[in-house]
């Protein structure tokens, strides 16, 4: 058995950039910030972000698409992948992203609305915050899960 999940409470560093491919579906991306703050030996206050490459696809695309701007605070399910492409130069490279099966919009009252991949709003009728298990990941791109 093995798990792949992923939950990040972090900012968006970018507002979201979103691609429509040919079947009509939207994919939308941005990057999303997640801190930590330590005092280290010295005992000073040593804060440190990472940085995520977040996916997500149709219906969440639209509403992120819709709802979310740089610097909005969002509460993320997914699973991490990683995939390769050739750069311009014929390098190979790897990029892993976080494909989004579940999203809450956190901070101001009007983006208070969490929503899965279904685009089911998950704060009409419960509170709790369950992941979908629908598979999201497009068929053109696939990927091996990583262990972790």
């Amino acid at each position: 058995m093995s798990v792949n999940k992923v939950i990040l409470i972090g900012n968006l560093g970018k507002d979201p950039e979103v691609r429509h491919l040919d079947n009509g579906r939207a994919r939308t991306t941005f990057s999303l910030a997640t801190s930590e703050s330590y005092k280290n030996r010295e005992g000073q206050r040593v804060s440190q972000t990472e940085w995520h490459n977040i996916v997500l696809w149709s219906p969440l695309a639209e509403i992120a698409e819709k709802y979310l701007k740089k610097g909005n605070k969002v509460y993320i399910e997914g699973r991490i992948t990683t995939r390769s492409y050739d750069d311009r130069d014929g390098n190979k490279r790897y990029i892993t992203e976080i494909v989004t099966q579940s999203m809450t919009m956190l901070g101001g009252r009007s983006e208070s609305n969490g929503y899965d991949d279904n685009g089911y709003n998950q704060n009409q009728g419960t509170q709790q915050q369950q992941a979908s298990t629908a598979q999201n990941q497009p068929l053109e791109e696939q990927t091996d899960d990583l262990p972790f």
